[in-house]
């Protein structure tokens, strides 16, 4: 009998001894201290990468991750093969499993990826979807766990839009036992299913409207654009309606001084200073968003090993 593969789909259909360990292996590769000394245990696997979203730090990451653990990655867009052409995820997802041995997707639609992992048979792992992006708030995590030590019991700010990484963060709240809150206007919530999971599961969330009484006492304060790249192609008026709505919600030099003194600020990028998040804060010295960045390198190892060695 085949085994199952071991997905990396959302934080929360993963239990938080999972999610420790694929930290704790990032956090080996890292520290150039490979579990069992073995620096390459990707040694001839393949990682097939499909991107139906333009990416820059996940696109990379993984491509190094994969190339440093020892194996290869082949990097395909909707114009590179046959889906841009009517073939289904289906029948992509069987194909591929053929040929690699394991698969990463970035689309817009969670659907695509449900679909993708109902027909693979090796590993697949979810780069981002229009629901989520646990690879950027494990990476999180970890920064997080760098600069303050155990996040459990910590309290991380949100504030701007309830948007795909929030709703990680709200996984990730219960996950790994931290306080979270979300300042979000009313219209940008997230999403109710969300919502109703964190409130089943008793995670420690609130969901304000004020970002000044969300920060206030933070550990860490989070954003994230105000635009997605889905959304950039809206027309004028949506997008300055958007823009209307979270403008109360930027990060300034003035709400980060409501946090905590020793309080880091942290953006899983691109950034648009000005709009979400102000020059003095972004490139000032709360500023903890290049090593973010970094470690999404050294959390996708840990997925990568996870799910594949």
């Amino acid at each position: 009998m085949t085994a199952t593969p071991r997905h990396f789909l959302d934080l929360d259909v993963l239990d938080a001894d999972a999610l420790r360990r694929i930290l704790d292996l990032g956090a080996a590769y890292k520290a150039k201290r490979p579990p069992g000394g073995m620096e390459k245990p990707l040694a001839g696997k393949t990682l097939a990468m499909i991107f139906e979203k333009p990416s820059t730090r996940t696109r990379v990451s993984f491509e190094v991750g994969i190339r440093q653990l020892g194996g290869e990655a082949v990097i395909l867009t909707h114009h590179d093969t046959q889906l841009g052409r009517g073939e289904s995820i289906a029948d992509t997802a069987r194909v591929l499993s053929r040929y690699c041995d394991a698969i990463m997707l970035r689309t817009n639609k969670v659907a695509n990826l449900t679909e993708m992992v109902r027909h693979a048979t090796v590993p697949v792992i979810n780069g981002l979807t229009d629901r989520s992006h646990p690879c950027q708030v494990m990476a999180d995590v970890m920064t997080i766990e760098e600069r303050k030590g155990e996040i459990a019991g910590k309290v991380v700010a949100w504030t701007g839009d309830g948007n795909n990484v929030a709703a990680s963060w709200i996984h990730a709240a219960k996950r790994f036992a931290f306080e979270l809150r979300l300042a979000c206007p009313e219209q940008l919530r997230p999403s109710s299913d969300v919502l109703a999971w964190a409130k089943r599961e008793g995670a420690r969330i609130q969901l304000l409207t004020d970002p000044e009484a969300a920060i206030a006492g933070a550990d860490a304060v989070v954003t994230d654009t105000w635009v997605s790249m889905d959304q950039e192609n809206g027309n004028r008026e949506s997008r300055e309606k958007r823009h209307n709505l979270l403008a109360p919600f930027r990060v300034t030099e003035r709400l980060m001084d409501r946090a905590k003194p020793d309080a880091i600020f942290m953006h899983c990028l691109p950034a648009h200073r000005g709009e979400e998040v102000t020059e003095g804060v972004i490139d000032g010295p709360r500023s903890a968003v290049w090593d973010e960045a970094e470690n999404r390198l050294h959390v996708q190892k840990g997925i990568l090993a996870w799910c594949m060695a």
